[in-house]
């Protein structure tokens, strides 16, 4: 059930998505408009000569090779590059029944700091329609804005195809004393998976690194930011930040679909963790460290996580939908009865 030492996915072993892509280009001189999808593949951006990478432009783990260059998944879109005071456009907004209903989600709060590493997750995600099902990087005091800056690292299944994900950036400048608030800066990509995501499990991995930040699928990279794209938002990604899942429904009908809550009236949906990985990163010599290990043997381990507990836009996060069992932890979006 749990892998040991190997970080290829053990649910899909040899498959490779059959459609190749092409690394989208950086958005930061044509920002796209947010209120658009676009659907064009980007050209393979110029990484410049003194980029640090390990060699070859792999990252290096001991005893494993996590990413399989020159084997993109599916096409992916361009990246579009936004600039934004809130949360999402919630200008189209759809509600569910919650006159007669409330809805709840989950999120895994991780209490361990850190800057850079390689953070990996064997999970099985949720889509239905107006959810969000996702592993992220985020720096803790980023909600309060004002004069905290804003860092964070996404990997999103939305409701709107359970075959597609989002990659996607967050930073914010802190506000000058007496100046104007400054805006978020997001920069989304979305990639589709060739498989659907909510059947089987399948490894999600992001790397986080002063060089560069990655996003990987089944041991294969489909996103890498290098410095000088998208804004400079890789040189800004420098405060420590905590690894966090949440499932979660959003009231942007554009970004994931028209939340309803009509999937749960037979019950839960659940997004999975077979188990996280996590690796510290060195950056003298550029290489990656295994630190720990979750298999979610046992009950929740109260040392590393928490549980959330606060409303996310359709849904109250409350910690009775974590569930450890098994050997997963689970985040479950349910609803009940006024």
């Amino acid at each position: 059930m749990n892998p040991s030492g190997n970080v290829d996915d053990p649910a899909n072993p040899g498959e490779t998505p059959v459609v190749p892509g092409e690394t989208p280009v950086d958005p930061g001189e044509t920002p796209v408009d947010p209120g658009e999808t676009p659907v064009v593949p980007g050209e393979t951006p110029v990484v410049p000569g003194e980029t640090p990478v390990v060699p070859g432009e792999t990252p290096v783990v001991p005893g494993e090779t996590p990413v399989t260059p020159g084997e993109t998944p599916v096409v992916s879109e361009p990246y579009r590059l936004t600039i934004e005071n809130t949360y999402a456009n919630n200008a189209s907004v759809e509600v569910a029944d919650f006159d007669s209903y409330n809805y709840y989600g989950a999120e895994l709060t991780g209490k361990d700091q850190f800057t850079y590493g390689r953070f990996e997750a064997r999970m099985k995600m949720v889509s239905i329609p107006g959810s969000v099902s996702s592993m992220f990087l985020y720096y803790d005091p980023s909600y309060m804005l004002g004069d905290e800056p804003w860092n964070e690292i996404d990997i999103e299944v939305l409701g709107v195809n359970p075959g597609m994900w989002q990659a996607n950036l967050i930073t914010r400048e802190a506000d000058v004393e007496g100046g104007r608030k400054n805006p978020k800066k997001t920069s989304e990509t979305k990639t589709g998976f060739g498989f659907n995501a909510t059947e089987d499990f399948h490894l999600f991995a992001m790397v986080w690194t002063p060089e560069y930040i990655s996003w990987e699928i089944d041991s294969v990279e489909v996103r890498r930011d290098v410095l000088g794209m998208t804004k400079g938002q890789v040189e800004f990604m420098t405060k420590e930040q905590s690894l966090r899942f949440n499932l979660w429904a959003s009231k942007s009908t554009s970004w994931v679909g028209k939340f309803t809550g009509a999937e749960l009236a037979d019950g839960p949906v659940a997004q999975w963790i077979d188990y996280v990985r996590v690796y510290s990163y060195d950056t003298a010599t550029k290489t990656f460290t295994e630190s720990w290990t979750d298999n979610f043997d046992g009950e929740l381990d109260a040392s590393r996580w928490s549980a959330g507990n606060w409303e996310m836009e359709h849904v109250m996060l409350k910690k009775e939908n974590l569930v450890v069992e098994d050997g997963y932890c689970k985040l479950l979006m349910t609803r009940e009865a006024k």
